[in-house]
């Protein structure tokens, strides 16, 4: 593997108990970084935290609902305290919608998506910040989707959310770069992952968007979404800044 300038960084990851998380984590790990493991089921993180170790690296568990400030606020001081900061954090935790359109969505519904896939992300940029900027550096990368280029891909909320986790990234990219501090993004396609669909077919939403289905190609496994992930948080990725990356093999170009 090449060396991306990533060994003895520590690297916060959200939603690493599985999925794409867990094979940055791994990834992270075996480039040479300390890993935070954090994820809402403890049992999990936990196998993740040893599975690192069994490939000799470093990794401790944080979990908890990322909507609770509590617990973005354990994330962040248990970086600090066992690895001494936040150079890395990729806010990769997420959940899907219910493919619902606007008038059918809940209040439940719209809160739980834009809090785990919006606001969790933020407090988390917010709270490693200081961080980051006491070392003059930092890499930020934002767990986007394909539902943030288009409005086919997902119902109203997780759209809406994910067009917002864009913004989020391109601000953050131009307000803190003369700090040493870049954030991107990746857009991944369909990929193979535990995320579980719960929609009523029959709705309008899911109607709906069913007709523009099938569009998107292969479905990509989770290391190849995280090789990505682990570039743009490299050094490697130096002079990369602002950038959102399709990885859905040709699906945004169709």
């Amino acid at each position: 593997m090449r060396d991306f300038g990533l060994a003895g960084r520590s690297a916060v990851v959200t939603g690493a108990g599985a999925g794409i998380g867990r094979a940055v984590a791994l990834e992270f790990a075996e480039a040479g970084a300390r890993v935070v493991v954090a994820d809402l089921d403890a049992e999990a993180a936990e196998a993740v935290v040893a599975e690192v170790g069994a490939r000799g690296g470093v990794a401790v568990a944080v979990t908890g609902d990322l909507a609770d400030q509590e617990v973005v606020d354990r994330v962040v001081a248990t970086a600090v305290d066992a690895f001494g900061g936040v150079d890395v954090l990729v806010n990769n935790a997420g959940i899907m919608d219910r493919m619902n359109a606007a008038a059918d969505v809940a209040d439940a519904e719209w809160d739980r998506v834009l809090q785990v896939n919006l606001t969790a992300p933020f407090k988390l940029t917010r709270a490693v910040l200081p961080h980051m900027l006491a070392k003059g550096r930092g890499a930020i990368v934002n767990t986007a989707s394909e539902a943030a280029f288009r409005g086919s891909a997902a119902g109203a909320a997780y759209t809406a959310a994910k067009h917002g986790v864009v913004g989020l990234t391109r601000s953050l990219a131009i307000t803190y770069r003369d700090a040493g501090i870049r954030a991107n993004a990746i857009a991944p396609g369909a990929t193979r992952t535990a995320i579980a669909l719960d929609v009523d077919p029959g709705a309008r939403g899911p109607a709906a968007l069913g007709a523009y289905a099938g569009n998107f190609g292969r479905v990509a496994e989770a290391e190849e979404q995280a090789a990505v992930i682990v570039f743009l948080a490299s050094d490697a990725a130096s002079n990369v800044n602002g950038v959102v990356v399709p990885v859905d093999n040709g699906w945004s170009a169709v």
